[in-house]
This record gives C-alpha cells, sequence and structure tokens, in this order.
C-alpha cells in the first residue's frame, strides 16, 4: 500500500470511529464545541438515532423534496419545549413525550409526520446514564411512529440554571391534498370524539412526585398518535377537527374549537371516559378531570353521518380501542362548551385559567 492508500485507509477509519463518554455525568466541556462534545453527541445521540441523514454530522438535514412530494403537497411544521419533572414517571419519560408529543402536533393536521429535530439543554451534573435512558426512549419512541430524528443541537449550562434536562423537538410532516382539517371547521350536527380514558397523564405525574397518596395503577397515556389518525382518515376523509389534549386538557380544546368555528359545544358527564383512579384523585384534590394533562389523547370533530364509522375505526385501532363519542355540536350558544351534568343540570365549561399544576410536559 502506497503512502496515499495509507492516508485515505486512515482517514476513512478516523470518519467510521464513534467518539465514547468516559465522564459519568455532564459537565461544562459536553457544550463547548470540542472533543467532549463531539464524543457525547457520536456516543448517546447519533448511536441512538443513527440514519443516513444524521450520520453525516452537518449542521443541518438536507431533505430532497421529491421525498416529499410522494405523500402530499402541503408541508406541516411543528415544535414543542418539553421540561416535564420528574423526567421519569409511570408510562413514560420525558424523552417518550419529546418525541410523541411533536409527531401528534404534526399528526392533527391531518399530516403524515416523518422528520424531527432534537436540542437538548443539560444541565450541569446530569448523569450521562439519565441520558442514555432518554436517547433509548426516543429511539424507540420515534420507530414507533415511523419518523427520524435528523438532526439537532446540544447546550450544557451551569449546575443550578436548569433543573437536568430539557427538550426541544421540531418535526416536519407532509398532508395529503385531500385533507382540510383546521379548528374553525366544525358545524351544528357534528359529534365530538376522544379516542380514551382523560387525565392518565396529569394523575401519573401527580403521582410521581409522591403529591398524591393513592395506591393507583395509573400510567401516563403518552404515545403517538400519528397511525390512529390515519385509521381515521381512512374512515372519513372529511374530519373537520383534530387537537390533542395536552396542556389544559379536553375542555380547553372544545373551548378553542367552539371559539374558532363560532359554534356551541355539548358534552355529557356520564359519556366522559374516566379511570376510577383518576376519578377519585380528582376529588382528594378538587381537580376537575375535563382539565387534566392527556399526553396521548385526542379530540375529533366530525361530520354526525360519519360518527359511527370513524368510531368503529377507532376502536379497532390500539390508541383507541376505548374511543367514545361524548357530544355534539350545536348553533348555540356560539363559542361556548356546556356540560350536560348526570343530575339532569347544565354548566358552563370555560378554558382553563392559570395552571393546575406546573411542568407537566
Amino acid at each position: 500500500m502506497n503512502d496515499r492508500a495509507a492516508e485515505g485507509a486512515i482517514e476513512r477509519g478516523m470518519r467510521r470511529r464513534s467518539g465514547r463518554v468516559s465522564d459519568t455525568s455532564i459537565n461544562l466541556a459536553h457544550g463547548s464545541g470540542g472533543k467532549a462534545m463531539r464524543d457525547l453527541i457520536e456516543d448517546v445521540f447519533l448511536g441512538a438515532f443513527d440514519n443516513p441523514l444524521l450520520a453525516a454530522m452537518e449542521d443541518q438535514a438536507v431533505i430532497p423534496i421529491a421525498d416529499l412530494m410522494h405523500y402530499g403537497d402541503r408541508l406541516a411544521f411543528t415544535t414543542d419545549t418539553y421540561v416535564v419533572d420528574p423526567l421519569f414517571f409511570p408510562g413514560g419519560d420525558i424523552g417518550t413525550l419529546a418525541v410523541a408529543g411533536t409527531v401528534n402536533d404534526l399528526a392533527m393536521s391531518g399530516a403524515r409526520p416523518l422528520f424531527l429535530s432534537c436540542a437538548v439543554v443539560l444541565e450541569e451534573g446530569l448523569s450521562v446514564d439519565v441520558l442514555r435512558q432518554v436517547a433509548a426512549s426516543m429511539k424507540r419512541t420515534a420507530a414507533q411512529a415511523g419518523v427520524s430524528i435528523v438532526t439537532g443541537d446540544t447546550k450544557v449550562v451551569e449546575r443550578g440554571a436548569a433543573d437536568k434536562l430539557f427538550i426541544n423537538t421540531a418535526g416536519i410532516g407532509v398532508v395529503a391534498r385531500d385533507v382540510a382539517i383546521a379548528a374553525g371547521n366544525a358545524r351544528a350536527g357534528d359529534a365530538v370524539i376522544v379516542n380514551g380514558t382523560l387525565g392518565d397523564h396529569g394523575t401519573a405525574i401527580l403521582i410521581a412526585r409522591q403529591l398524591l397518596a393513592l395506591e393507583a395503577n395509573v400510567a401516563s397515556d403518552c404515545q403517538p398518535l400519528n397511525g390512529l389518525v390515519e385509521a381515521m382518515l381512512a374512515a372519513c376523509p372529511r374530519i373537520h377537527c383534530l387537537r390533542d389534549a395536552t396542556r389544559g386538557g379536553v375542555a380547553t380544546v372544545l373551548n378553542e374549537f367552539a371559539q374558532c368555528s363560532n359554534v356551541a359545544i355539548r358534552i355529557h358527564e356520564p359519556a366522559l371516559p374516566l379511570r376510577e383512579e383518576v376519578k377519585g384523585a380528582c376529588e382528594i384534590l378538587g381537580l376537575d378531570p375535563l382539565y387534566l394533562a392527556n399526553e396521548g389523547k385526542l379530540v375529533a370533530i366530525v361530520p354526525g353521518g360519519d360518527a359511527d364509522r370513524v368510531l368503529a375505526a377507532m376502536r379497532a385501532h390500539p390508541a383507541g380501542e376505548h374511543a367514545s363519542i361524548i357530544g355534539e355540536v350545536t348553533d348555540d350558544p356560539r363559542g361556548v362548551v356546556v356540560l350536560h351534568t348526570g343530575f339532569g343540570g347544565q354548566r358552563i365549561v370555560d378554558m382553563l385559567v392559570g395552571e393546575q399544576w406546573p411542568r407537566i410536559c
């Protein structure tokens, strides 16, 4: 082998070589832009998210437009930041949230989610093993949703300047040509559907924080919903409104629909799917489950004539097996959500004011 060939072999070998983090906890050098940062990225993130676009290790992912146009004619783009406390909770962790939450934001427009970015803010002293666990959760959830994490960023702040780990994910998806979902599309006669039990995530976080001394097996509902939305659109391409009920819960989503569409939305208390454990937690703490956060639940407004077909499609999917029709859209009183109680009364359900619990997602 001549000198030039030897040099080429050495260069290729160096490109293949992956860095390895030897530290047990994050320090400021991991955000310096030097070798320690490169080793962290290659070891933890590239190792977990490996795909051709990410492996190029450029400052951006370059995606052929032709690949996107295969799925539709409009681009959906979203971003969200995740600051949950604690980082790990029954049913998931901050990594699961970061992927599922952004996938779901894309899916609520009817888009097919395709690519995600991942930016992390790490506090000095965070365990590297904790970061590995979070990255592994992101990998699993991305695989479940059928998306790729193709670019990202890493920042390290001094001890005490953050709370262990914050994650931002942005996402790109493509909307099919015949899909037109928007908060202003609800019409009188439409049906209101949710895909399962409400308030599970909020209750799981309360228990994980040990703010609620219950012997209850409540896990977060955190999950990607794009597969469920795909099944719903196959049953009814004319879905009017979709939104995932995260912070502010179902009540806030319904108020947004009622106000944007200038209609009334009436829901029925006996039809609300609630776990007994969630009911009990709300009674103890004086909370309303309609305002509790969810991370794997959506609210759909569909034409009344298509409601049974959509419901059947949802119940045939693992993410919608407990789907229920909880109400309907009427003309009056416009811009208002009305709850019909189990006792035969009615009350107005306002949008959430303030915050029931901080750092929920």
